[in-house]
């Protein structure tokens, strides 16, 4: 292997990077539960998420353990207010459904500040105590990214390993 410098690029591969922090709006466990990566509290947090289009692979890193989980976007961004989640009894609103729920009514109204989800299908996750971090792997603190950074591939590769992943 090559040492790689600090900053050194290469071309994007096609992987997008989410960040995604558990807390008071959004919870890792019913994220994994109903399929959706999610971000709120500002432009700042939610407007890469539009970069995700239908058939995009994400690797999801919660900044404050490692990874948890690899899917496939299935349909584009919308408002917690339009967002809504498979139960047993059928689709409900996430408003009604999630964990969080309570602290999303809060924010729900205002286009700044309202929580945004992006509905996935699972290829691989595992609870936020089983999260995947080592030296050396990416990190980012936006949303949604397009990495050029040298770790990335490595990183990518390294999670094919972890995660139960084809090609």
């Amino acid at each position: 292997t090559t040492t790689r410098t600090k900053g050194e690029k290469v071309p994007w591969n096609g992987e997008y990077y989410v960040s995604f922090g558990s807390g008071r709006h959004r919870s890792w466990d019913d994220a994994r539960k109903f399929g959706f990566i999610s971000a709120g509290g500002g432009a700042w947090y939610t407007r890469t998420l539009k970069l995700l289009s239908p058939g995009d692979r994400v690797w999801v890193n919660d900044p404050a353990h490692g990874y948890v989980g690899v899917g496939k976007v299935v349909e584009p961004v919308v408002p917690v207010k339009e967002f809504t989640v498979r139960t047993p009894s059928g689709d409900v609103p996430a408003l009604t459904a999630l964990q969080t729920a309570d602290a999303l009514k809060e924010t729900a109204d205002d286009p700044e500040r309202a929580e945004c989800f992006v509905r996935v299908e699972w290829l691989d996750s595992v609870p936020v105590e089983k999260a995947f971090w080592e030296v050396g792997l990416f990190g980012n603190q936006n949303t949604v990214c397009r990495p050029t950074n040298a770790k990335w591939p490595h990183t990518v590769e390294r999670l094919k390993t972890v995660f139960e992943v084809t090609s």
